[in-house]
């Protein structure tokens, strides 16, 4: 196995630089670094042994001591509570880092700040400290796209992010203001590792990336590596286990940005001594297999021995062929909680790990086989340590799928396989060898929780496929889109303008909601909601809902379709005259007013509009000083349009007619008193009691 390291790992010059002034500081002064000075646990156990101390909070350190700035950047209210308690500050930041926080502490005097990276992250958490409360930080595509429109938007990356994510990110922010600067960030020490990474990832058998497992940088190199081979993390060299390296030519090493010299030495040497060892046990195994000749020849003067070897002889012509890389089948007849062993015919039985049992994740072996079951197994190892064949039962499998997958992938076939392990960024599917499903590809639609597929079948396509390294790439999506895509077209063709169909609501946006009305989705515009005024659809539908909607109009050649739910019921207007009619008094809510006047809500769907002339019997100067949104009041019917959708009322009208029905209701109170004579009155004799 050759060993290949890539042309740029380990320490970048913001690093190095760290740790220079770090020593330099620890040497001579008490220091403390809040958090980590790099992410990487090796550098830091060294550097407490110089005297500098990890602490979280700078409260309560007692004696006042240097505080050493880490690589990461610190947001400016840190750097003024170590003012305040008058400590010494010696600042580390990585220059691009430093950069990243003078253009954010710029751009938020006149944009919205977006940081694409990690928010927990401590270099994220110091750039949005620079750029102001109102900075944000997103690092999925998916939530750029649920950002809502901005007029001013300043954009800026982690400096560890990959540069494919920040353009994706960049493109659909595009869609979300007018006025949008980009400020690239990434640091090009990063971009460089990346590139050799995956440059070299696409030579090898298998790679290893040395490095913190909470490195940022570190472990987007581990996730690059994985997409084109197999990939281990390690921490230190210790962590290297010689199985991984079974079968291969080559092997890839990188590291990240905050791995020191002496760990990629480390792991370097170790992996080249694997080599060595794995050359020797090869030598020794054919030494083994030559060994029984020659012991036959010195020992051909006796007899006995002669008998012997002769038995031995005619015993081993009935043994399988056994030699490294031979596909050897042979019946379970010992199973352990962790190693299952089978007779294949031979001078002992042939053992297989749980590792080697199947492509999928495997707690114990009877989740694979049982006893008395016959099975087809690879030699990894003429013999081990204690003699047994060492045999691999996943591997025997992989190059028997091989062939098929490939003819598969040739023919743009479907295939059937049940996820049996959920991984970062993806699912890992049994086709009979370990196939990738990254998470992009399960379904049309951005998939949250990847766990919920766990023990599912999927239907897939293979749309990547590399036989030497037993790269298998698939996708379920493009099965799905396929399918959408037919439906769409069919859809297309036979639906038309004015047919009422059944949908799902898939997506709320400020304008309407998108309705899926069997695979395509439609626009349910706000306005086409209600008769009345909605100011948001989620005061309609729901997503998931299930709702009928009728069909407005059909853009064929773009592949659009207006819905409507309104139009399902009579409107308002139809039936607005009869029950309305000029001259009779209704009462209404204010819901909005106009300089010119008041409208009033009869009924959902329906406001009339009552004149700024007609809201009081005397002229008022604004609206407000008549009425106020909310307020109930009476008015009457002086004009109904309903054809145009058009009612005016009148308070004025209602209050003059009032007034006149209680004048002339005074009136006739008068005229029902008899008249009274002034002797009567003086009397007070009535006159229905006087005589004649």
């Amino acid at each position: 196995m050759r060993v290949i390291r890539a042309a740029k790992a380990g320490f970048c010059f913001g690093v190095k630089r760290a740790l220079e002034l770090a020593e330099r500081t620890a040497g001579v002064s008490e220091t403390v670094s809040l958090g980590p000075l790099i992410h990487n646990q090796q550098v830091v156990e060294r550097m407490a042994e110089k005297g500098l101390r990890v602490v979280d909070t700078l409260d309560g350190l007692g004696r006042t001591p240097t505080l050493i700035v880490r690589s990461h950047g610190l947001p400016p209210s840190v750097y003024e509570t170590a003012r305040r308690a008058a400590m010494e500050i010696v600042d580390a930041t990585c220059p691009f880092v430093q950069k990243a926080q003078r253009l954010a502490a710029e751009a938020a005097e006149v944009s919205q700040v977006i940081v694409v990276g990690d928010k927990n992250h401590p270099e994220v958490q110091g750039i949005l400290g620079w750029a102001g409360p109102r900075a944000i930080a997103i690092e999925k595509l998916e939530e750029a796209r649920e950002l809502p429109y901005f007029s001013s938007l300043a954009v800026l990356a982690q400096t560890t992010q990959p540069a494919e994510n920040f353009r994706r990110i960049v493109s659909e922010l595009e869609n979300h203001t007018d006025s949008l600067t980009v400020h690239n960030t990434i640091c090009n020490a990063t971009e460089e590792r990346q590139t050799a990474a995956r440059e070299l990832a696409k030579t090898v058998d298998v790679m290893v990336v040395a490095g913190g497992r909470n490195s940022a940088n570190t472990r987007k190199l581990a996730d690059i590596c994985a997409g084109l081979t197999r990939t281990y993390l390690i921490e230190t060299a210790v962590e290297l286990q010689k199985i991984w390296f079974a079968g291969a030519v080559t092997a890839g090493l990188t590291a990240g940005a905050s791995t020191p010299d002496w760990i990629i030495e480390e792991v370097y040497r170790k992996m080249a001594e694997m080599n060595e060892m794995d050359s020797q046990t090869m030598a020794t195994e054919s030494v083994r297999e030559e060994e029984p000749a020659e012991e036959t020849a010195a020992d051909l003067e006796h007899a006995d021995l002669e008998h012997k070897e002769r038995n031995m002889e005619s015993w081993d012509e009935g043994l399988q062929g056994i030699h490294r890389g031979a596909l050897v089948s042979g019946t379970v007849v010992k199973i352990t909680d962790d190693e299952v062993f089978v007779d294949i015919g031979w001078k002992s039985e042939g053992v297989i790990s749980l590792r080697e049992l199947s492509v999928a994740k495997v707690h114990k072996p009877e989740e694979v086989v049982s006893l008395g079951d016959s099975i087809t197994a690879l030699v990894l190892r003429v013999e081990n340590e204690e003699g047994y064949p060492v045999l691999s039962k996943r591997r025997a499998g992989e190059m028997e799928a091989v062939q098929h997958l490939e003819e598969v992938y040739e023919n743009k076939g479907e295939i059937r396989a049940k996820v049996a392990e959920v991984v970062k960024g993806g699912l890992l599917v049994d086709v009979g060898m370990r196939g990738f499903v990254p998470a992009s590809q399960i379904q049309l639609n951005y998939v949250e929780d990847l766990n919920q597929f766990l023990g599912q079948t999927l239907r897939l396509r293979i749309i990547d496929f590399d036989r030497d390294k037993k790269k298998v790439v698939l996708s379920q999506k493009v099965i799905l889109g396929e399918e959408q895509s037919s439906k769409r077209a069919h859809l297309l063709e036979t639906l038309q303008e004015g047919e009422t169909v059944q949908g799902i609501v898939r997506r709320l946006t400020s304008f309407g909601a998108f309705v899926d009305i069997g695979g395509i989705d439609g626009l349910l515009h706000v306005s086409d909601m209600a008769y009345s005024r909605v100011k948001h659809p989620s005061e309609i539908v729901q997503v998931g809902e299930e709702i009928e909607v009728r069909v407005l109009r059909i853009d064929r050649e773009n592949g659009k379709i207006s819905l409507g739910l309104k139009q399902l019921k009579e409107s308002p207007w139809a039936s607005a005259a009869e029950k309305y009619p000029v001259g009779s008094m209704v009462s209404g809510k204010v819901v909005r007013l106009a300089p010119f006047g008041a409208f009033v809500q009869l009924e959902d769907g329906i406001d009339a509009l009552i004149h700024i002339s007609q809201l009081a019997d005397h002229r008022i100067a604004k609206v407000e000083d008549a009425v106020q949104v909310g307020d109930m009041i009476s008015a009457k019917v002086i004009e109904v349009k309903a054809g145009e959708k058009r009612i005016s009322l009148s308070i004025r009208e209602a209050l003059n007619e009032a007034a006149a029905r209680n004048n002339a209701e005074a009136l006739a109170a008068q005229e029902d008193v008899a008249p009274v004579t002034i002797g009567e009155a003086l009397s007070g004799t009535p006159a229905e009691e006087r005589e004649d």
